[in-house]
């Protein structure tokens, strides 16, 4: 069903499980092993490794390829593990006041009292062994399991930023304030993600941490920080050449091809989801292929020129429809849209035109861009020549939607202003599209596994022959299908393990979620297959409502025999 390559030599990596195309996941017979393989890939990278993705019992690799995937997990199961090494200069000390709302229930879970609960949790050094959730969250495990206590039978919708937590063997510090079923035992002022410090996560995986109790949080100053939740950081306050926006549609949001290698921070690698439009719209203005643009969901996106601009509009097909206002009284040249059989020689004042999707053109000064409702897909990208001057976070202006990192979604009357990040002196030439998911079915081929073996043939046939519906609770983090529910051959649950963008997970209602390029960067619930990279971008384009029937393609990880 699914390629296991396995060895029984000791210290060594157990097995090796595909996770789709571009990653592996290394399975390891506990946390001393995950520690070492991760230590070790990070000091002598694996030829074509991208990122590695640490967690309670596995490693997962990305590589940059097919085939350098292909050989990483070869090269994982020849790997002899040897035990990382520990300094002093890696221990980090975080002052905690221990006055949490669930340190007497952990008193009683454990057996001991407050003050011995403090004593255990102060008197040990912990380590973190992988991050997760969120940027900043790391999983620490300590040197005994005197603190294991259960994560909380009904999670809290909020738990404040700065909370000292107990979950399972694991001891955390929650970055900003979220959801979360840990058991808070205390609060401490330390920032465990700064993007202004030069390494913002201020655990990593491999540290040393020990907690100090004191009676006080002293909290550091605000440092500016450019996230979602930062109207500045996509430019709303930034005057000068670039696009008003009048209506930035049901969603509008910056994207280039996102930043990669920031997994062992908590951070995925977000970026466009139909990237094949976004090399498409930069190529035609003459940016470089990673050049920031607008994704814009199901139409309604106007933009206001300011100064004269160069644009070019991908994905979706829809109407572009230019308003002329009424100063601009002519036009010179084909990229204006004289061919438009409704030119006359000039553009009238006020007048509306409609200019070709793929293809480059002006907008001049006051002239207002409006994209209409798809005819099929979902997904438009609008690249101005010079691409989105937005700031840079871990190298990408991408929005992330699930961690917050990144420009802020469009917000009407915001400028946003027009780059540098030109390729070329000239334009490109118009393009044809690939064809977009319509009203038919779109099928998407899948690499079984990394989880496939706790589903039977049946449920792998079901998963196969039906079609599923695309529901309106889908975004960037994940596509939720409705359908008929898989059933599982195992009980219980999975300790987190990395997971990727095209990942179909399958929580215990049976009803798959396709992880997309905003999904969390672990993930508890067995995978049962991953769609192929190459069809990522016609995944993005599947609408809410549209039907996707999966395809099982298994030949870039043929069966190989157990050992």
């Amino acid at each position: 069903m699914e390629t296991v390559m396995q060895t029984t030599t000791a210290k060594k990596v157990r097995s090796v499980r595909p996770v789709g195309t571009r990653a592996v996941l290394a399975e390891l017979d506990g946390l001393q092993d995950v520690l070492a393989l991760q230590d070790m890939l990070y000091k002598s990278p694996l030829p074509g490794q991208v990122d590695v993705l640490a967690a309670a019992e596995t490693v997962m690799v990305v590589g940059e390829s097919a085939a350098a995937t292909r050989a990483i997990g070869t090269r994982l199961l020849e790997l002899e593990l040897s035990a990382p090494e520990v300094g002093d200069s890696a221990l980090v000390v975080i002052d905690t006041v221990y006055d949490g709302d669930d340190l007497a229930d952990v008193a009683g879970l454990t057996g001991l009292s407050v003050e011995g609960v403090v004593a255990a949790h102060t008197g040990q050094i912990w380590t973190v062994a992988f991050a997760g959730f969120a940027p900043g969250f790391g999983y620490m495990v300590g040197e005994n399991e005197v603190l294991t206590v259960p994560r909380r039978s009904s999670p809290r919708t909020a738990v404040p930023a700065g909370s000292v937590a107990l979950g399972g063997q694991y001891s955390a510090v929650y970055p900003r304030r979220s959801p979360g079923g840990w058991q808070l035992i205390g609060r401490t002022g330390a920032r465990m993600w700064d993007l202004d410090r030069p390494q913002p996560a201020l655990v990593r995986p491999g540290n040393r941490v020990q907690y100090r109790a004191v009676r006080e949080v002293v909290t550091a100053a605000s440092a500016h920080v450019a996230d979602a939740n930062d109207s500045d950081s996509a430019g709303a306050a930034t005057p000068g050449s670039g696009l008003r926006i009048l209506n930035p549609g049901a969603q509008s949001l910056i994207q280039d091809l996102g930043r990669r290698g920031y997994g062992p921070l908590g951070v995925s690698a977000a970026g466009a989801l139909d990237r094949a439009s976004l090399r498409r719209a930069n190529r035609l203005v003459g940016n470089s292929s990673s050049a920031s643009a607008i994704e814009s969901v199901n139409g309604g996106l106007t933009v206001e020129a300011v100064g004269d601009q160069v644009i070019a509009v991908t994905g979706a097909p829809t109407t572009l429809t230019i308003q002329s206002p009424s100063y601009v009284l002519s036009v010179e040249s084909d990229a204006y849209g004289e061919n438009d059989p409704e030119f006359d020689g000039g553009v009238q004042p006020g007048a509306r035109r409609t200019v070709p999707m793929a293809a480059p053109f002006a907008l001049l000064d006051g002239e207002v861009l409006t994209i209409g409702a798809p005819e099929s897909g979902f997904r438009n990208y609008l690249a101005i020549r010079g691409g989105a001057d937005v700031q840079e976070v871990l190298g990408s202006r991408s929005a992330d939607t699930m961690s917050g990192i990144g420009p802020a979604p469009l917000v009407m009357g915001q400028i946003l202003p027009a780059g540098d990040a030109t390729a070329s002196t000239a334009v490109g030439s118009p393009e044809l599209q690939p064809e977009f998911p319509g009203d038919g079915v779109t099928v998407l081929d899948i690499v079984p596994g990394p989880r496939a073996d706790w589903f039977d043939q049946a449920a792998i046939d079901s998963l196969c022959s039906q079609e599923w519906l695309v529901t309106p609770q889908s975004n960037r983090v994940g596509m939720r299908l409705d359908g008929t529910p898989l059933q599982r051959t195992r009980e219980g649950e999975l300790p987190s393990e990395g997971t990727m963008a095209g990942a179909l997970q399958i929580p215990p209602a049976g009803l798959p979620v396709l992880f997309l390029a905003d999904h969390p960067i672990t993930g508890g619930y067995p995978v049962i297959g991953v769609v192929r990279d190459e069809h990522l971008d016609l995944a993005a384009q599947v609408p809410i409502g549209g039907k996707i029937r999966f395809r099982l393609d298994s030949t870039d990880f043929p069966q190989t025999p157990e050992k």
